[in-house]
């Protein structure tokens, strides 16, 4: 695991934290109780400090700090920028309530307007103002109390990142808090070693998150690979996916992934498949378009055919129901090099994966294999380790080797890339039916589609799919079909934190 985080990264896990039992009022008791730990081990307590506290996180985490620097005896002044009542964080509020109880003994100033900043005279001051997600430029008041704080000559300490150094890339977002020491939480953030002039000394102090967590898929990998939709937003703007699959025999497994990119919010979903399966797929949903190939079952004669659809779509997910015969196989073989010609993400799944794995290599292009176990074995030649850790090691290994994305499908799903590797418990036992392989690389898919990364479209999908199979199993037990599965996905997706209270509840029921 890296030493140093993203703030984007950082917020994912703090939301799965939450989701495995670990709340933000706990992570934020933690970061303030152990800034003011740390200022203790440093000065004694007849000082006076001055906190300066911002209405989100930031701030809640200034709070904490501010009840615990007073209780061991601090003269402690709270500089909140704005009005109390516009606290909306929920952590954050609940960490202020203390402190308006505590007003007699620790003034509170409320600057909602740049005059009414206090003087301040402080040997310590506190900065707390804003956090790792901080970006654009500062405003009023944000921007005039930075330079109070910069004025006052005091032992200046910072909360995670000084106000006004962007956490990801160094950046000075206009003025920025000069710091002479810097308390950031579980890990450091990556833009801090490039503003070393603000940060002064360093110090990473725990918060209560385990490291473990950081390689358990969770709600928080939902909100990484989740996009706003803005009012303007056009048809094609959340992409189009390009499903080449089915054959004589099997009709509903390209028609399954296309449907679940649909829910997971592609704009366009192409099935290509061998003419009669195509009209087949055509009378399932009005929702799918389809591209008729000429044949029984995909053939190198197709592949001409594909290649506009290859350049307009913006992924590709090759394999589901295709079949393997010999002539497929080699239809496989050239829409893959089509599919890296155009720098097309691809997905390969079920017989796509199969025929790739007698050619093997590295694409120069984003690459989602997604096996069980059985394909895993076709593919690399073994089987992977009982042991947990030992099968995400070789998975990583696979990864490496072939320099793609591996999600090893299974009752704990692994997914790897040469670098990270992620765990998913999402799922049951009633997944076992045919078909839900075929959603959760729609659901995958569509993420590669809205160009997301693959390691993160991997890990959401699984995550994604298991919990949708989870609320199925809530409501009718194994006694499930795949396509039930497409009407969890929108909640999932709306509200991952949902699945929260079905873990619990089939962990009871067992």
């Amino acid at each position: 695991m890296s030493e140093v985080i993203t703030s984007r990264e950082m917020r994912a896990l703090e939301f799965n934290a939450e989701y495995f039992g670990v709340s933000r009022v706990q992570l934020m008791e933690n970061a303030g109780g152990n800034t003011a730990v740390e200022i203790a081990s440093r000065f004694k307590p007849d000082k006076s400090i001055a906190i300066f506290c911002g209405l989100g996180g930031n701030g809640g985490d200034g709070f904490v700090a501010a009840r615990h620097l007073s209780t061991m005896g601090f003269r402690v002044t709270v500089i909140l920028a704005g009005k109390a009542q516009d606290i909306m964080d929920d952590a954050a509020l609940a960490n202020w309530k203390p402190l308006e109880a505590l007003r007699q003994t620790i003034p509170i100033h409320e600057v909602y307007d740049s005059t009414l900043i206090p003087e301040v005279k402080a040997d310590i001051v506190l900065d707390a103002l804003l956090g790792t997600g901080t970006k654009g430029k500062l405003r009023p008041p944000i921007l005039q109390l930075v330079k109070k704080i910069n004025s006052v000559n005091a032992f200046k300490v910072a909360v995670d990142v000084p106000t006004g150094i962007d956490a990801d890339t160094g950046e000075v977002l206009g003025e920025a808090v000069r710091a002479n020491l810097t308390i950031t939480f579980h890990k450091t953030k990556q833009g801090i070693e490039k503003a070393q002039e603000y940060i002064g000394k360093l110090t990473v102090k725990d918060i209560g998150i385990p490291k473990e967590f950081e390689r358990l898929a969770g709600p928080g990998d939902v909100q990484l690979v989740t996009k706003p939709r803005p009012s303007e937003s056009h048809k094609g703007d959340f992409g189009r996916l390009l499903v080449v699959g089915g054959s004589e025999t099997f009709s509903g497994a390209p028609a399954f992934v296309a449907l679940a990119a649909l829910r997971t919010g592609v704009d366009l979903a192409y099935v290509a498949a061998p003419e009669k399966t195509a009209y087949a797929v055509s009378s399932m949903s009005p929702d799918l378009i389809t591209i008729k190939l000429e044949g029984k079952h995909l053939n190198i004669s197709n592949v001409s055919a594909l290649k506009n659809y290859i350049e307009a779509a913006n992924a590709v997910a090759l394999g589901p129901g295709l079949g393997l015969h010999t002539e497929t196989k080699e239809a496989v073989k050239a829409v893959i090099e089509a599919v890296e010609s155009a720098a097309k993400p691809l997905l390969l799944d079920a017989d796509g994966l199969k025929a790739f794995a007698e050619f093997k290599r590295k694409l120069n292009t984003p690459l989602v294999l997604t096996p069980h176990a059985e394909e895993y074995a076709i593919l690399t030649g073994k089987k992977t380790p009982e042991d947990l850790n030992e099968k995400a090691s070789e998975v990583q290994k696979t990864a490496a080797k072939l320099g793609a994305t591996v999600l090893l499908k299974g009752a704990v799903d692994i997914i790897a890339d040469e670098k990270r590797f992620k765990l998913n418990f999402t799922g049951n036992p009633g997944m076992t039916v045919g078909g839900t392989g075929d959603i959760l690389s729609g659901i995958v898919a569509a993420f590669l589609a809205q160009c997301i990364d693959p390691f993160e479209a991997a890990v959401a999908g699984a995550f994604v799919n298991g919990a949708a199979g989870d609320f199925v199993f809530a409501e009718k037990g194994y006694h499930m079909v795949s396509s039930d599965l497409m009407h969890w996905i929108p909640k999932v997706l709306n509200d991952p934190m949902s699945h929260g209270k079905v873990r619990i509840a089939s962990a009871k029921t067992g």
